[in-house]
């Protein structure tokens, strides 16, 4: 399904006010409205509420709100023009504005209605950081440096690192050339006449991703039916990583690995509880190569995904991987999908010795909240955590890969997994089933496409189902 398609060629200037922000996918400071269940006949807008009752702007929000839930975008915007007329130099109203706006991907008309009346010292950041975002989604690195420079002067500590994530999205704007799109990855080759950018693809997985290949073994994977909330899991971005079309058609590297196998690992834990059904979306761009991100997905991104896909979803994990020296950080946030908020937050920092103890804290903490339930006796094979955390999780990122080499989603040249990472995965290979299975997974695809260092099998779980396994796999 398409994702990022919403990057196309520039539509014809339009006179823009000073001092100059503009967005497309703009993630809101403001929390968003929740969108009706279905449209209703659009009317028209009411006239204005006198500006010395309090109570009228805040009704008028509401009712640009509601005219946006029902696609009537100009009525909407009258609304937002009416509003600024009489209250343009409140804070509330400006961040309230610019994230309607941002969430229902009203990119120019943030700059065109909120960048003449922002002022970093009256109206605070986060009205600025929709601004920035916005300049960010239209690829205007410049005027996003200038909102960045005023977000910095305020001196707020509690913003210093999400600041610094932002001058590194525009640090590489600037580098790579005002055609880059952000936060999606910058496409590769050449760009068609007119400046089209061309579309990324996601590649959905709605099964653990060793399961593949398997598919004739009755029993394996529990039932999944009735009344089941869905969860997608987005490949996380990797902010700070240099989005060009010579990076992205590198095989991919342990961060990369990384940033598609957490998804893969807690979309397949929720696999096998009883109350849940998870898919990991994961970029590619026209059969060459994955897709990059530098920065998380936006509201917008998530509405295309949930609209492109049948049944849609109750949330969405989005999140982000940093890696600086030695150090790891995760951010994973859970979207409430019907009102288009962050729920939850969680955050894991570790290193090469600290790897094992800070994930497995990080996965009891994250299980108990997602009310994990495990299926009774009988129903699928028994889940148990994956015993090396830090190598299970980069195992499946390359399964993946190599998985989509061989469905020719991916160019072969994409089948590179260092040879240690077969000795690695191998020393807890017999603790589990399924660690078992990601190890046969991984050694038959390896062993298909000749990669080196998966010639032998390690020692594996003596269980019918890996028995059975090895011989569905002829391993």
């Amino acid at each position: 399904m398409g994702f990022l398609d919403r990057f196309v060629p520039k539509p014809p200037a339009r006179p823009v006010p000073a001092p100059g922000p503009r967005l497309s996918q703009v993630q809101p400071v403001t929390e968003p409205a929740p969108m009706p269940d279905a449209p209703v006949q659009i009317p028209e807008p009411a006239p204005m509420p006198p500006a010395s009752v309090a109570g009228g702007v805040l009704e008028r929000l509401k009712d640009a709100r509601e005219a946006f839930a029902r696609k009537d975008q100009a009525g909407a915007l009258a609304i937002y023009e009416e509003v600024l007329a009489v209250a343009g130099d409140r804070a509330d109203v400006l961040v309230s504005i610019s994230g309607e706006l941002g969430v229902n991907g009203c990119t120019r008309e943030i700059v065109e209605l909120i960048a003449p009346r922002y002022d970093a010292q009256r109206h605070g950041p986060a009205t600025g950081i929709n601004l920035l975002q916005a300049y960010l989604a239209i690829r205007e690195p410049e005027a996003a440096q200038h909102i960045l420079d005023l977000l910095f002067a305020l001196n707020r500590g509690d913003l210093q690192e999400r600041l610094l994530g932002l001058s590194n999205v525009v640090a590489d704007m600037m580098l790579l050339g005002s055609d880059r799109t952000a936060p999606g990855p910058r496409p590769s080759g050449n760009t068609p006449e007119g400046g089209q950018i061309r579309k990324i693809d996601l590649a959905s997985i709605s099964k653990p991703v060793w399961f593949y290949g398997l598919e004739d073994m009755e029993g394996l994977l529990p039932p999944k039916a009735g009344d089941l909330r869905r969860v997608a899991f987005g490949q996380l971005a990797v902010p700070g990583v240099e989005i060009s079309a010579e990076v992205m058609k590198r095989p991919e590297d342990e961060l990369g690995r990384l940033s598609r196998g957490i998804p893969l690992w807690l979309a397949e834990t929720l696999f096998f509880s009883t109350n849940w059904t998870a898919v990991t979306a994961v970029a590619t761009l026209q059969r060459e190569h994955y897709g990059l991100f530098g920065a998380e997905w936006a509201p917008a991104n998530i509405r295309q995904l949930v609209e492109a896909t049948e049944g849609g979803f109750d949330y969405v994990f989005t999140g982000a991987l940093r890696h600086k020296n030695a150090d790891y950080e995760l951010v994973l946030q859970l979207w409430e999908v019907k009102k288009l908020r962050v729920r939850k937050t969680f955050t894991v920092s570790w290193n090469p010795d600290t790897g094992g103890k800070a994930l497995a804290e990080f996965y009891t903490q994250w299980r108990t909240f997602m009310e994990f339930k495990a299926y009774p006796a009988g129903q699928g094979m028994v889940y148990l955590t994956p015993p090396n955390l830090p190598d299970d999780i980069e195992a499946l990122g390359a399964s993946l890969t190599l998985f989509l080499v061989e469905k020719q989603i991916l160019p072969p040249a994409q089948a590179v997994v260092p040879a240690d990472l077969a000795i690695r995965l191998g020393a807890g290979a017999a603790q589990s089933d399924a660690a078992s299975l990601l190890t046969l997974s991984l050694h038959g695809r390896a062993q298909r496409l000749a990669l080196p260092g998966f010639e032998q099998l390690p020692a594996l779980a003596a269980t019918p189902v890996v028995d059975q396994a090895r011989q569905v796999l002829s391993l």
